[in-house]
């Protein structure tokens, strides 16, 4: 008997760390993160007609969650390169679940303010720390490919947290809405302490041509000096702010657009755009598998192809806004929603490909940090500012703007992608639970 159970364990331990075990955990973690950020943009109706908040104020609830990742996110990467991710990531998990139950027990703005903050602080090292565990799971070539698999938990989550938001608001109050997606979180994060943490990356030195100097030990400096004298990250993470923007709006305003334009219920017109960014769980992974398709007769396809997916979401947004309404602006509007995603899986493996396989977690801190001051905090309040100027419709116009731009700045970073990468190129590890 004794020996069965033993048996029985080294098999347990392979099925958790597993890459695709560990894999799935990081996406239904992913997918519970953006259900407790973006539950609140389906409760606005609500907040207002108890508190009587603007709708500035309301996009302000939104970017509380960013800027309190964008401060926190270098540090807590920092740590996750250099210390482990599965405690960091079920930590954080902890953090924001909890943060988002206290959410349910605010008496007004500034405490719920101050809540929304708190949820920003337990995912500020989330992404970095997931992508940084993929990127030592999987291989090169694939990277892109299971980046956009993961990726799709975000508007999976984002249109369940949207939707199931305004349907629990409407039949049992809005308080509600946070305690029922709060609970899974926490359950999943005190599972993922049992999985198996991969092995921290050396900081050595690398020459123009990849080889690895294992003699020789990267300061803080240099690496400083790498990161942010890398132009093709430069491009890519100010083209990803450009688009952050625009999903992040859509995200928050489009459920309240479909309540005032076509005057519907929050509950139907939360569903109605929680379809359209649930389309993006197709963008996701099928803008990653043909960026690595590409990839394969293209070096810079990584950057090429996330300028071609904004330059099509550009076009569908402003058709959509700025022409039509009813069933054909909606019918515009769902590619759209399929388009908007499709970049993140290609520019988020640039992220990995050109900098030190030891600091990946710190890269995309990086990018999260200029995602979110340029585009995460901005998007929702500037969009609620012009609304409260000239009317949602006419703010709901200016979004495809910001699409156009990502693309001009994907284009231009192309350009160094090949420079940038080939001296990591040696450095690919892959780590698969064994």
């Amino acid at each position: 008997m004794d020996s069965m159970n033993n048996s029985s364990v080294p098999r347990k331990q392979a099925f958790i760390s597993s890459p695709y075990c560990i894999f799935t955990l990081l996406f239904l973690l992913y997918m519970f993160d953006y259900m407790d950020r973006l539950i609140i943009v389906s409760l606005f109706p609500f907040l207002k007609l108890e508190w009587g908040i603007t709708d500035v104020q309301c996009g302000l609830l939104v970017s509380a969650v960013y800027w309190s990742i964008l401060i926190f996110t270098l540090p807590v990467s920092i740590l996750i390169d250099r210390w482990s991710r599965i405690k960091s990531i079920g930590l954080m998990a902890v953090l924001w679940s909890a943060a988002t139950l206290v959410c349910a027990f605010t008496k007004n703005f500034g405490q719920l303010f101050a809540a929304r903050t708190a949820i920003g602080l337990g995912e500020a090292g989330y992404a970095p720390g997931g992508t940084a565990m993929i990127s030592a799971l999987f291989p090169k070539e694939k990277r892109a490919k299971v980046l956009g698999v993961w990726n799709a938990s975000i508007p999976l989550g984002s249109a369940l947290g949207v939707a199931l938001g305004g349907i629990i608001a409407d039949h049992f109050g809005w308080r509600h809405a946070f305690g029922l997606v709060a609970l899974p979180g926490l359950i999943l994060a005190l599972l993922f302490f049992y999985v198996k943490d991969y092995e921290t990356i050396a900081l050595t030195r690398v020459s123009a041509s990849g080889d690895n100097k294992t003699d020789l030990r990267m300061g803080w400096k240099e690496i400083a000096r790498q990161l942010l004298g890398n132009k093709t990250l430069w491009f890519n993470n100010l083209a990803f702010a450009a688009n952050t923007f625009v999903t992040t709006a859509m995200l928050t305003w489009l459920p309240s657009y479909f309540q005032r334009v076509e005057e519907i219920s929050m509950s139907k017109a939360a569903t109605k755009g929680g379809v359209v960014m649930l389309l993006a769980i197709v963008g996701a992974p099928l803008g990653g598998y043909l960026a690595d398709k590409w990839l394969k007769s293209r070096g810079n396809a990584r950057l090429l192809f996330p300028a071609v997916a904004s330059c099509v979401t550009a076009i569908l947004l402003f058709i959509a806004f700025g022409f039509f309404r009813g069933n054909i602006q909606y019918a515009v509007l769902l590619p759209a929603g399929i388009a908007a995603v499709a970049f993140v899986p290609a520019s988020v493996a640039v992220t990995q490909d050109v900098v030190h396989p030891g600091v990946r977690a710190v890269s995309l801190s990086l990018c999260v940090i200029i995602q979110h001051i340029l585009g995460s905090t901005l998007g929702p309040p500037v969009i609620g500012a012009l609304s409260d100027t000239f009317g949602l419709e006419t703010a709901m116009v200016f979004i495809p703007f910001f699409a156009l731009l990502a693309g001009a700045l994907f284009y231009i970073g192309s350009f160094f992608y090949n420079a940038d990468a080939r001296p990591f190129a040696e450095l690919e590890t892959v780590k698969n639970g064994d």
